[in-house]
């Protein structure tokens, strides 16, 4: 393309203007075509079938699709974080994008490729509710134990062949709107937020509740299958509403908002801070998510 702009550019004072119109139309034309032309420019990538699924659609919702063996392909398309890949059989799949530059992945789950953000509610100054009145002491802080139990959610996911992002790594405040515009930028295919209640008054409510808000974007269906799987939990199931919370509300990722407990109940409290309650939780949650996206 250089040459012929350096010839149009040399010799076109002596063209007439028609002339000079219609090579220029051409020369577009030519860049236009290259950049659009999946023929060029086109990445060959590699798929395992053994540690990836491969998909019908851009997404975890859509149908998977059995490979029988590895085998090559050609990206073609790149739709909110997903690859597009003609294999070589001439077949069209779609692969998390993500999973093609991971390394060392895990055998594939029904989790593999999924995109997740957890979000430990509450951090920082913001302390969240707490087991004793006016305690100044952190091990009674509702963020203390939602960052304990998202570290061990993320983990958890990582072994199941999922990308997870935290919304905060420490002890820090993060607002509402960041933790939201995190899923988002990422393309989350789930957000998770994690809290403990309160009631007005001690020892005046147990149990755990599901909530969502959204149910055109699977929000609704996500949070049944994850309560469903609860149902073993040493304290009472509360069982899924609706919950117009800012994290689920202007979320515009697939997104639920799980209350573990009321953390000031005697009762709850001593489930909240057992790390044997928190490993169920976990364990029951890998389930639910693998049962929806089976």
């Amino acid at each position: 393309m250089q040459n012929r702009l350096t010839f149009f550019q040399k010799y076109h004072h002596r063209l007439p203007g028609w002339i000079i119109s219609l090579v220029a139309v051409f020369i577009a034309l030519g860049i236009v075509i290259s950049l659009t032309n999946p023929s060029l420019g086109q990445q060959t990538v590699q798929i395992n079938p053994k540690t990836m699924t491969v998909r019908q659609g851009p997404g975890m919702n859509y149908q998977s699709i059995n490979l029988s063996h590895s085998t090559s392909g050609q990206v073609i398309k790149t739709t909110n974080g997903w690859k597009q890949v003609q294999l070589s059989s001439g077949k069209q799949v779609w692969i998390a994008g993500w999973l093609l530059q991971a390394q060392n992945l895990p055998q594939k789950t029904n989790l593999t490729g999924a995109t997740i953000v957890i979000d430990p509610g509450h951090g920082g100054n913001d302390t969240g509710a707490t087991y004793v009145t006016n305690s100044q002491n952190p091990a009674y802080f509702e963020k203390t134990y939602t960052f304990q139990l998202a570290k061990k959610v993320a983990q958890a996911l990582r072994r199941q062949g999922a990308r997870v992002y935290l919304t905060r790594n420490k002890d820090e405040y993060v607002s509402l709107g960041a933790r939201t515009r995190l899923a988002e930028r990422v393309h989350a295919d789930l957000f998770i937020s994690f809290h403990f209640d309160s009631s007005p008054s001690e020892n005046e409510a147990s149990g755990f509740t599901t909530y969502y808000y959204h149910r055109k974007n699977h929000s609704r269906a996500i949070a049944q299958a994850i309560n469903k799987a609860f149902n073993n939990l040493p304290l009472t199931n509360r069982g899924v509403d609706f919950g117009d919370f800012y994290v689920l509300r202007d979320n515009k990722q697939p997104a639920v908002l799980l209350e573990m407990g009321y953390i000031n109940s005697s009762k709850d409290y001593q489930q909240i801070k057992s790390a044997n309650y928190q490993q169920k939780i976990v364990t029951d949650l890998i389930l639910g998510l693998k049962n929806y996206f089976e």
